[in-house]
């Protein structure tokens, strides 16, 4: 047996990995031929299927009908002993949610004296321009998602909730508890810091995303088996996640510093903190093939999120006060942030756990499409 027994395989099947849409494909292709499990062990593999996991990972795709498609841009390769460079462009475009961001926070300031219809109109605006940059940027560079693979419309509910509440959710909470909001005369106190934070931290995540693709892909490369290939990724994913953690705490303090924001506590900041953690690691999994983790994640922060209101709202009704009472426990000792704290930082510990497993298999780093100058080369 050779040093990388899989090799043997991808020169045999060659012709089937090529042409693969997915490992089952494969896993059908090499059962037809007489692979079983047993022969599967000798290869280092637990089954069939999963020695079909590398094999779909290792063997680029030929581009069927190229003409058909529109062409991805370029990621680069496995290139040993080389990082390649990051995109100018690209890395333009993910500093766009920050910088519109911050344009439409200083677009507020300036109708300070002007109609409630006017200011109502430019927040509209900027709000409209800042998710139209956020959806380019995660449509683009390593923030976007595998061909084929289509976007979960519950997940995009989940991240606009989750989104709203950092924004507002702390003054709603806070209302609620203290007996109010008193409508319409209430005025929502927006959390300005916490927004152009969260939006200057998309470039972050990009770059951290495109470095975790290249390590992971050169990761796979170097390995002889899924057991080493884990024992490589595991630490690359821990690693990612710290960066992006100091990256975006970091982005945070600069943004409650430039915007004000110091006087909501330190819980303000862990709460956006962490949900511009859980939002990370949820994009990382869609990115790798596993969209239905991501959206499970952020879904459940943002139960946890609804379902600490609505405990405040029912305590109100008779014989039911107690329901309120967790609530506004842990809002009285750590503040009305607390609570998307602990939803987002308990739903992040969750993907991240989730993440070590299923981003060490195969599957989770395809080799990168060709660029159009080295897609006829032999």
């Amino acid at each position: 047996m050779t040093a990388d027994p899989v090799k043997v395989l991808m020169y045999r099947h060659r012709a089937l990995c090529e042409r693969a849409v997915d490992p089952l494909e494969i896993a059908a292709g090499l059962e037809a031929h007489g692979v079983t499990d047993r022969t599967a062990a000798r290869f280092r593999h637990r089954d069939v299927f999963s020695l079909a996991e590398e094999l779909y990972a290792r063997v680029p795709r030929v581009q069927q009908d190229a003409a058909a498609e529109e062409p991805l841009p370029a990621e680069p390769g496995p290139v040993p002993g080389e990082l390649p460079p990051y995109r100018s462009v690209r890395g333009a475009v993910q500093l766009l949610p920050g910088a519109v961001c911050a344009a439409a926070v200083a677009a507020h300031e300036s109708t300070a004296g002007s109609t409630s219809l006017v200011r109502t109109g430019v927040d509209a605006a900027g709000l409209l321009l800042a998710v139209l940059a956020v959806r380019l940027a995660v449509r683009s560079g390593p923030l976007r998602l595998r061909r084929g693979a289509a976007g979960s419309r519950t997940a995009v509910l989940w991240v606009g909730w989750t989104a709203a509440y950092a924004v507002y959710g702390d003054w709603l909470l806070g209302q609620l508890l203290a007996g109010g909001p008193a409508l319409p005369a209430a005025h929502p106190r927006a959390a300005v810091a916490s927004a152009v934070g969260l939006a200057c931290a998309v470039a972050p995540a990009a770059w951290c995303a495109h470095w975790f693709a290249v390590r992971g892909r050169r990761g796979l490369a170097a390995s002889r088996g899924l057991t080493e290939l884990a024992a490589r990724v595991r630490p690359l994913l821990a690693g990612v996640t710290l960066v992006f953690l100091g990256a975006v705490a970091a982005l945070l303090a600069a943004a409650r510093l430039a915007f004000g924001g110091a006087a909501d506590g330190w819980t303000a900041g862990a709460a956006a903190t962490s949900l511009g953690v859980l939002l990370f690691l949820a994009r990382l999994l869609a990115v790798h093939g596993f969209p239905r983790a991501a959206a499970a994640g952020i879904g459940a922060a943002a139960a946890l999120e609804a379902l600490a209101p609505a405990l405040v709202l029912a305590a109100r009704l008779p014989g039911l006060a107690p329901l309120g009472a967790p609530v506004a426990a842990l809002a009285g000792a750590a503040g009305p942030a607390a609570v998307p704290a602990a939803a987002c930082t308990a739903a992040a510990l969750g993907l991240l756990v989730h993440g070590l497993r299923a981003l060490t298999g195969a599957c989770a780093h395809p080799p990168a499409p060709l660029a159009p100058a080295e897609a006829g080369r032999p």
